[in-house]
């Protein structure tokens, strides 16, 4: 990449053509399956995890890669699309599996019954389309609950930093991931037995009878952890577990050559062993730190001299640090 100043802080307006980014920042994101390198260990562990149709919990520092190798398991298997659960303190296991809008529908239902007593019409839950009280436009599945819809093929979920959830959701999860099923109560008590629900990340609908899903594959499921917590024994023994080990030099070697075709000879090598000395001193690096920096700084032309040397502290700020 060339290093080109786009912007003078001079208060000028330019219409500066900007270059293309790196191929880690198109939009739309492009699955960068191609690009990733499986540490040692990694292939055989979701090798094992897809045998025994067990979830694998990858542990590891943040930009360690642990979230992008689902990327290359689907597209390797033809298990479509990713589906993606990012876990935050508020996120819970009735969230993941479905989302349903109750003040949405009674609102609905008012509006209706309005419009129907100004036009002096006594449907009484009839239209000429939907039913006035049908629920499905107010149902959706979330990403685990789409996962284990019943499919040729198992579907690829992500639930991605597990360990920033509550204490309680790896308990939660136990009872879903050990029987590949669960419950809609509100389609459980409806009064239709077949109710078509749209998928989560899709406008696709799936038809879900007397509010029950159950899952004739189950998914393959990437758990990520960055290790800042213990999870209970019960959990982990329903996982296959991997630990991402510490990026060597060959190891980012490997992943700037899949990035760039080869290690660039303007000091690309040069700050791929600074980034791995830094990395086994402990210091809280990422890859894509190590990327950006290879990127900006091995063009031509190149940053140089003090410029230089600032801008490599600025991509390569450990993050640990504010």
């Amino acid at each position: 990449m060339t290093w080109k100043p786009y912007y003078h802080g001079d208060g000028e307006q330019r219409q500066t053509p900007l270059a293309e980014p790196p191929p880690w920042r198109t939009f739309p994101r492009t699955p960068q399956f191609r690009q990733y390198q499986p540490p040692r260990g990694l292939a055989d562990a979701v090798n094992a995890a897809l045998h025994l149709r067990r979830p694998l919990l990858v542990t590891g520092p943040a930009g360690s890669g642990k979230s992008t190798v689902i990327e290359q398991v689907a597209h390797e298997l033809g298990l479509g699309q990713v589906l993606r659960w990012h876990i935050t303190s508020r996120s819970t296991l009735a969230d993941a599996l479905y989302r349903y809008d109750a003040l949405g529908r009674i609102h609905a239902q008012n509006l209706q019954t309005a419009i129907s007593r100004r036009a002096g019409a006594r449907t009484h839950g009839r239209s000429g389309g939907r039913a006035l009280d049908d629920i499905a436009p107010f149902l959706q599945l979330g990403p685990l609950g789409t996962a284990l819809l019943p499919a040729e093929r198992p579907r690829a979920l992500l639930i991605d930093e597990i360990d920033k959830g509550d204490l309680d959701l790896p308990g939660d999860l136990l009872e879903v991931l050990e029987r590949g099923e669960y419950e809609i109560p509100e389609l459980v008590r409806y009064r239709r037995p077949m109710v078509k629900v749209r998928q989560w990340d899709s406008r696709t609908e799936c038809l879900i009878e007397h509010g029950r899903v159950q899952c004739a594959q189950f998914p393959f499921i990437v758990l990520t952890s960055n290790g800042e917590r213990d999870f209970p024994p019960a959990f982990l023994r329903r996982c296959i577990r991997y630990n991402m080990p510490k990026l060597s030099a060959q190891l980012l070697q490997d992943i700037v050559r899949a990035h760039f075709e080869r290690v660039p000879d303007n000091g690309g090598q040069t700050l791929i062993d600074q980034f791995a000395e830094r990395v086994d001193r402990g210091e809280h690096l990422a890859v894509d730190q190590l990327l950006n920096a290879v990127a900006l700084l091995t063009g031509d032309p190149a940053p140089s001299g003090e410029q230089r040397i600032e801008l490599h502290d600025l991509l390569m700020r450990e993050l640990s640090r504010a």
